[in-house]
């Protein structure tokens, strides 16, 4: 299995989060999204300019800015 920045992730791939690489307030705020470890997700789709990115995280459909995204890392699911 191969890990990636969920950035970088495309339309439809599914992972999942294997770590969250930021402290402070906004590494609080993306686990308190639901965001940790283990967590299963899809990317759903992007907006036309690329930013954010739709998510697919237990059962509800949430937007990360890129560069929010930048400090989640995922492996991904065949």
């Amino acid at each position: 299995m191969s890990r990636m920045m969920l950035r970088n992730m495309k339309r439809n791939q599914k992972g999942v989060i294997t770590a969250v690489k930021q402290g402070g307030e906004l590494g609080r705020r993306i686990r308190d999204m639901g965001l940790v470890p283990g967590t299963e997700i899809i990317v759903q789709g992007r907006a036309p300019l690329y930013d954010p990115v739709a998510l697919r995280v237990l059962g509800s459909v949430l937007t990360l800015r890129n560069n929010e995204a930048d400090f989640i890392e995922v492996e991904l699911l065949p």
